[in-house]
């Protein structure tokens, strides 16, 4: 009687449903999180129907300006701390330009207000502010789902190879195993080290395909200048189905982060006819307008909340 007592508690014990959710890590980690190619128009529909509640429940969405027309360029200015911005704000953070979340060392204009955000923000020296990061003790994870992150080719390394361990997925279907992949480095950092953790989403990327969708994976119904078999009408509709898909394969993750800090927003958007246009590369602004939400050591980022965080 008790041996069998004894394994139903062990079954239950290892039943995922039932299992305790992983750990936060500790105070003062990072997640920055970037949905490829991710149009802000595709973003709110989405998130006024609500169809998107786990990446909602960051922050309030912002209407921002990337810093690039595609993947590289965007990163690489991530990288140095300039991130998408919301135009004509007055706040730090929403607006790089006032103040970066991530204040790199002697890279560029420091802000007005570089000096008064309490502490809140991070100052970083290095190369890049993964660099920065890990001369501070943390430990820094990378995944990657286009090609501008393939550590095997000379281009994609030089984004990847500041992370002390980088994962490239090969294709831009793969975020559950990305997710996989990330939560075993957490799950292999030691617990008292905090972390920077950077994640770039595929399936938002052409050809708007995720696992399990209802629909085949090619051909692309948004390719360079067009041509018979592009349609907005189901670019849009693969892409909001794929942010949904995204945002519940999402959930642990953010809700592991919820009390740290999350930067969510697209690299660029893509074009879908306007003024003839299709795809990304190219400098408009339906590649240019990304989505951003923004919670800054647990607290949302709105454009009244950084004095109280400050304070």
């Amino acid at each position: 009687m008790d041996r069998v007592l004894r394994l139903i508690i062990d079954d239950t014990c290892s039943d995922p449903a039932v299992m305790s959710p992983p750990p936060p890590p500790p105070q003062g980690s990072v997640l920055l999180l970037s949905l490829d190619s991710c149009r802000y128009d595709t973003f709110a529909d989405t998130l006024r129907a609500g169809g998107i509640p786990h990446l909602a429940a960051i922050g309030p969405l912002h209407r921002a300006m990337a810093p690039s027309y595609f993947t590289y360029g965007s990163h690489a200015a991530f990288w140095m701390g300039f991130t998408p911005g919301v135009v004509g704000s007055a706040e730090p953070w929403l607006n790089p330009k006032v103040g970066k979340l991530f204040r790199m060392a002697c890279a560029g204009h420091p802000g007005r207000t570089a000096a008064s955000d309490g502490g809140q923000g991070f100052r970083l020296e290095g190369a890049n502010l993964i660099e920065g990061f890990r001369r501070q003790g943390y430990r820094t994870i990378g995944s990657g789902a286009v090609e501008w992150f393939n550590i095997a080719s000379e281009t994609g390394a030089v984004l990847a190879a500041p992370f002390e361990r980088f994962h490239f997925a090969g294709n831009t279907w793969s975020l559950a195993s990305q997710l996989a992949w990330i939560e075993e480095e957490l799950a292999a950092t030691p617990a008292a080290q905090p972390v920077f953790v950077f994640l770039n989403v595929g399936e938002t990327h052409v050809p708007y395909w995720h696992e399990g969708a209802a629909w085949q994976r090619w051909p692309s119904p948004c390719v360079p200048f067009g041509g018979p078999g592009c349609s907005a009408s189901e670019s849009r509709r693969r892409q909001r189905a794929c942010l949904e898909w995204v945002d519940g394969q999402l959930g642990p993750l953010l809700a592991r982060f919820e009390g740290r800090t999350i930067l969510a927003c697209a690299d660029h958007g893509d074009c879908w006819g306007e003024d003839g246009l299709w795809e990304h590369g190219v400098s408009h602004p339906a590649t240019l307008t990304v989505p951003l939400l923004l919670r800054v050591r647990g607290q949302p980022i709105s454009s009244a909340s950084f004095e109280a965080l400050a304070g």
